[in-house]
């Protein structure tokens, strides 16, 4: 695993895995909603974000979180990818874990997002969590279905299958430096 892109709804805690699996594998944490978002939440030109994701996905190795597969370098990042992990949760999780993290994080900036996006309220994007699985699942399934023979996608349905995973992977990395 050199090239892994961590993708699925908001909520599902693609991000907090991400981390946590750059943290172990020693790969460098690429966030493409840091690489998107600009201060005060304002969406980047659609290029500038292209060529920034694409500059990402040119690097040796990765764990990058995030879809964004209409823009963003989406069919090159899936190219260069040797391994896809989805999180493919219900969406009474991932909204359960979107208001977790707004009650928690409210005007804090977290480690994975652009400077100055602060955590906030956001209806349209409280729909748009609700609406995941009917909207954006779909083209993450056609996406994956252009995947090589040579790459891995590995499917969690719930939040203890990413644990055992990062478990497995801790264990695996323990067992290699001793």
């Amino acid at each position: 695993m050199q090239r892994v892109l961590v993708m699925g709804s908001s909520g599902s805690g693609k991000s907090t895995f991400a981390l946590r699996l750059a943290e172990l594998t020693g790969l460098p944490f690429v966030s493409l909603d840091a690489l998107y978002w600009q201060p005060g939440w304002q969406p980047s030109e659609p290029e500038p974000f292209r060529q920034r994701a694409a500059a990402a996905a040119h690097g040796p190795g990765w764990v990058m979180d995030g879809n964004y597969i209409s823009s963003g370098a989406g069919e090159l990042r899936r190219e260069l990818a040797d391994t896809v992990i989805w999180f493919d949760l219900p969406r009474l999780v991932c909204l359960t874990g979107i208001m977790k993290r707004i009650v928690t994080t409210y005007g804090v900036v977290r480690p994975e997002m652009a400077p100055g996006c602060p955590e906030q309220i956001d209806l349209e994007f409280i729909r748009y969590v609700w609406t995941y699985r009917q909207q954006q699942r779909p083209k993450l399934l056609e996406y994956f279905a252009a995947l090589r023979p040579d790459q891995a996608l590995i499917c969690f349905n719930s939040r203890q299958q990413a644990d055992r995973y990062l478990e497995g992977a801790k264990a695996a990395s323990n067992a290699t430096i001793h």
